[in-house]
């Protein structure tokens, strides 16, 4: 047991449940009493915590396939942190351990929901977002719920995201012949074609996504990993070729809607192409875990695979962080920074 422990941590609360777009008012800084952890738990003080477009459903009071935030309790999330009390067996002080109680500056939990691991295979922020949930999102998005195989062209929205990035990547290591994205700005285009290796990628700000994915793709695509809906969710199953199949993984151009928004008006040709869509819970696949931390621990060590994070430092700039990821603001895994 370390000597001397901190007393109080803040933790940042959800106040209000947002009616569309969050406001700053929605949520508060807290501070919190720290003590010592009970048999079979450890305090952690967090030095990452995830900000992710799935907390913006929980911040609803909705039944869903995770139980929303409580009004007045602290936020959770994916965190890496460092330990410095230890009341478990095989939990010491000084180890680093990814565990889901984020938005907080030091986390009390059992021993048994945390996870080591180790600094030195990759920064302890991978563990949040390539080597972590959005990583195995996309590992399990494109290879089981999408059946890819090699010589597929493969389509991504929001493909300069912690996930989307990852997917298109993946897809040309694995033979994909031709993987396109669709990205918010310029730059993150650029960075689609010059540093992940897409074979193309547009703005869809610039004009019509329709038009945009088939100038693109004049032979159409094979795969659709869906992280943003509407538009793009229509343009693609117009795209898609006989036996397409799309994963489903996010809708985010749609979160902060406050009416039912309009689905794609070319769901009938579904039928003529026997096209597949279904959804994905990174949840679902856990077994896939060991093949895709040695798979993708293999492709960051040789260069193969790239990833970007964005920071933001401080721990009274997570509300900012998140909002900023909605906006689309971030280039890769938006992380809030508390070293």
């Amino acid at each position: 047991m370390s000597a001397a422990l901190p007393t109080s941590s803040r933790e940042w609360h959800l106040v209000a449940r947002p009616h569309g777009w969050p406001k700053a008012e929605d949520f508060a800084l807290r501070e919190a009493a720290v003590a010592a952890p009970a048999e079979g738990r450890i305090l952690v003080r967090n030095k990452y915590f995830s900000v992710d477009p799935y907390m913006r459903g929980r911040m609803n009071d909705v039944k869903s396939y995770t139980p929303p935030f409580k009004l007045d309790h602290p936020m959770d999330g994916g965190a890496v942190g460092e330990v410095i009390a230890s009341n478990a067996e095989g939990f010491a002080v000084g180890d680093h351990v990814l565990h889901g109680l984020g938005w907080r500056e030091i986390a009390s939990l059992p021993a048994k929901h945390a996870v080591k691991v180790d600094p030195d295979v990759a920064p302890l922020s991978a563990y949040l977002g390539v080597l972590g949930m959005p990583g195995l999102t996309a590992y399990a998005g494109l290879f089981e719920v999408a059946s890819f195989k090699e010589g597929d062209a493969v389509f991504v929205s929001g493909a300069a995201g912690a996930v989307g990035s990852q997917v298109g990547q993946m897809a040309k290591l694995k033979g994909a012949s031709r993987v396109i994205g669709s990205a918010g700005s310029d730059e993150k285009v650029n960075l689609l074609v010059e540093e992940y290796g897409f074979d193309a990628a547009f703005n869809y700000k610039n004009g019509p996504v329709r038009d945009q994915l088939k100038a693109a793709a004049p032979d159409g695509i094979d795969v659709y990993f869906d992280n943003v809906g509407g538009e793009h969710l229509e343009a693609a199953i117009s795209s898609l070729n006989v036996h397409g199949r799309a994963t489903i993984c996010g809708m985010i151009a749609q979160y902060n809607a406050t009416e039912p928004t309009p689905g794609p008006n070319n769901m009938a040709m579904i039928i003529g192409k026997r096209l597949r869509l279904q959804g994905v819970l990174v949840s679902d696949h856990s077994d896939l875990q060991p093949q895709f931390v040695q798979e993708v621990a293999g492709w960051l060590a040789s260069g193969e695979l790239k990833f970007q994070e964005t920071e933001v430092e401080g721990i009274e700039k997570g509300y900012d962080a998140f909002v900023g990821l909605l906006r689309g603001e971030n280039t890769g895994k938006m992380i809030v920074s508390l070293v």
